[in-house]
């Protein structure tokens, strides 16, 4: 999770809660940028947690360097033992202590890192929070990712802009459309989830296609920082407005969204 999210962005914030991890970067949508939402359950990942917010949330906000943690926990991918604590070393860290066997006997050694992490302030809190998605007009299942990957990177050296269209019948297309050429690429039977809500639109013609045109950089950015093979990958298209990617592993939860570019 530390290597795709240290891909996504350079810096993010981590949100620690009793139950639950959260890495939010959070670009504005409104600006154009990228916004990301992934949450991690704490007891699939440690043994012991221990934690105490600040406030009766109960929730700590640290600034970091995404390549840092991801490069500390990289050499703790055989370790016996594995501690995350923050502590004050001068300034704030959060230090990862790995304990690496060095042999069949019981030697071991002890590494630790101290990743520089900036306290969020909790007037800053109120921008940090789960984006709240509007309604789509369509969702659909994405094909594999890395199909979905090299086809995007071959139509990235065509445009800058990529049209992303699905319809209710399980059919999904990337467009680019240049003055010299358009490319489709369709994929068929991908499958709609259930309706997310009972307020869903229920009377769209099925075969009629919801569209949003995004910035091929960012949705190449999102398909090559992917390092967990999702259980189930959804695309929910508010026309006109963003594109929400939702993948889903028995671990974690990603939720990237895309805004439309103005046309």
């Amino acid at each position: 999770v530390s290597n795709m999210i240290a891909k996504l962005a350079k810096t993010c914030t981590l949100r620690i809660s009793p139950d639950k991890l959260n890495f939010i970067l959070c670009d504005r949508l409104a600006s154009g940028g990228v916004s990301t939402w992934c949450e991690l359950e704490q007891e699939n990942f440690f043994s012991e947690f221990q934690m105490e917010g600040v406030s009766a949330e109960n929730v700590i906000y640290l600034e970091l360097t995404s390549e840092n943690l991801s490069r500390a926990l990289k050499t703790a991918q055989n370790a016996r033992t594995l501690k995350i604590k923050l502590t004050n070393k001068h300034f704030p860290c959060l230090t990862v202590s790995v304990e690496l066997q060095l042999s069949v006997s019981s030697s071991s050694r002890i590494v630790t890192h101290d990743i520089p992490v900036k306290i969020v302030a909790r007037k800053l809190w109120k921008d940090l929070q789960e984006p709240s998605v509007p309604e789509a007009d369509v969702s659909i299942y994405l094909p594999a990712l890395k199909t979905m990957k090299s086809v995007v990177e071959k139509m990235r050296n065509i445009s800058n802009n990529l049209v992303i269209e699905a319809n209710l019948k399980g059919e999904l297309n990337l467009k680019i459309e240049t003055e010299l050429v358009c490319v489709t690429t369709h994929f068929k039977d991908l499958g709609n989830p259930p309706l997310a809500s009972d307020d869903a639109p229920r009377d769209r013609d099925p075969a009629a296609m919801a569209e949003v045109r995004v910035d091929i950089r960012k949705l190449l950015q999102f398909l090559s920082g992917q390092q967990v093979n999702p259980t189930k990958a959804l695309c929910h298209i508010v026309a006109g407005r963003m594109v929400h990617l939702d993948l889903l592993h028995e671990d974690v939860s990603l939720q990237y969204f895309i805004p439309a570019l103005s046309p």
